[in-house]
Parts: C-alpha cells; structure tokens; sequence
C-alpha cells in the first residue's frame, strides 16, 4: 500500500494534513509533503484524506496487496 500524490493538482487546501497528521504535512503556506508508505494502523485516516481532498489529487494504491478470495487458474 502507497500513496501517490499529484502535486501538479495539489492546490494546498491541507484537508488531508488535518485528517492525517502523520502522514501529510505542509512545508510553508503550500507545498505539501507525504510519507509515500505509511503503517496499515494508519490506513483508514489515509483513506479518508484521500477522499477529502478537494482536487483529488491522492491516490491509494493497492496494487501491491495480496488478491483475497481469488483462486488461481489452473489450465
């Protein structure tokens, strides 16, 4: 799990610094910094910073969790 953040889109409104302090912060007036991994006990304020960002400019990616429930194919 990582975060991916656009900071071409990032407009610095700090929604997700104030839902999830230990991952976001701002650097100055605007310039926001991120922990691209962060721990799992973390995972729901992050979910809800990515969701409160007014630009959409966070994404979580998964892309590297384990499928559940998914059965491999044999031929």
């Amino acid at each position: 799990m990582r975060l991916v953040v656009d900071l071409n889109r990032c407009q610095g409104f700090a929604q997700c610094v104030f839902l999830a302090p230990d991952v976001f912060s701002l650097h100055g007036d605007e310039a926001l910094l991120f922990s691209p991994r962060f721990d799992e006990a973390q995972r729901d304020r992050v979910e809800k910073a990515a969701a409160a960002c007014p630009v959409q400019a966070i994404l979580v990616d998964y892309s590297d969790e384990p499928t559940k429930g998914v059965e491999p194919h044999v031929g």
